[in-house]
C-alpha cells in the first residue's frame, strides 16, 4: 500500500536531486531559493521540460529556465558553445530534467510506491501558458544560477483509478470507451 509524503519532504528531495545533478553533470553549484506550494507557473518564456509520473501516485514534473540559461546548461553539458536555442539545447535541458526528476522519482518510490516516468518533452518559446487540469497544487523550488533562475516543479496525487494505470509488460485493453 502506498504511503504519503509531506510537501517539505518533496521540497528536500527536489533540492538534493537538483544540487547533485548540477554538481556532477554540469559542474555548477546551485542553492535553492524559497520553495512554495501553489498554482502552476502560468505564462512563461524560455525553455520548459515536462515529464509525466504514473503509478500509485501520478502527476507531472517540470524544469524551466530562460533561453540564455538553457544555452549555458547545454554548453556545460555538451562542452560546446550555444548562443541560441536549437535541438541540442532542448535535448540537454530535457536530459537534465530527466536526471533530476528521475532521481526525485527514485527517492519518492520508497514511500509512495512504484512509479514510471515518461520521456521528457521540451518546449521553447515566448509567452506560452501552462496549466495542469485538476486542483492539485504544485511544489515549486527556484534555484538562482548565474543571475537567472531555474524552477523545478512537481505536482503529484494518489492515482484515482489503479485499473487505468499502465503496467510495463502487460497488454493494454483492446477496447476504448469514448
Amino acid at each position: 500500500m502506498p504511503g504519503t509524503i509531506t510537501n517539505a519532504e518533496i521540497i528536500q528531495t527536489i533540492v538534493n536531486s537538483t544540487q547533485e545533478v548540477f554538481s556532477m553533470m554540469l559542474g555548477l553549484e546551485v542553492n535553492a531559493g524559497e520553495a512554495f506550494v501553489g498554482a502552476s507557473a502560468g505564462t512563461e518564456s524560455g525553455v520548459l521540460a515536462l515529464l509525466g509520473f504514473a503509478g500509485d501516485w501520478s502527476g507531472t514534473g517540470s524544469l524551466s529556465c530562460s533561453a540564455a540559461l538553457a544555452c549555458r546548461i547545454a554548453s556545460q553539458m555538451l562542452m560546446a558553445e550555444y548562443e541560441g536555442v536549437n535541438d541540442e539545447v532542448l535535448d540537454a535541458v530535457a536530459e537534465v530534467a530527466n536526471m533530476i526528476l528521475g532521481s526525485v522519482k527514485t527517492h519518492l518510490e520508497t514511500t509512495l510506491g512504484s512509479m514510471a516516468l515518461s520521456t521528457p518533452t521540451a518546449i521553447y518559446g515566448r509567452h506560452f501558458e501552462t496549466r495542469r487540469v485538476g486542483s492539485q497544487e504544485w511544489v515549486t523550488v527556484p534555484f538562482p544560477c548565474e543571475g537567472e533562475t531555474i524552477r523545478v516543479q512537481l505536482c503529484l496525487a494518489p492515482a484515482r483509478d489503479r485499473s487505468a494505470v499502465f503496467h510495463p509488460g502487460f497488454s493494454l485493453p483492446h477496447t476504448m470507451q469514448i
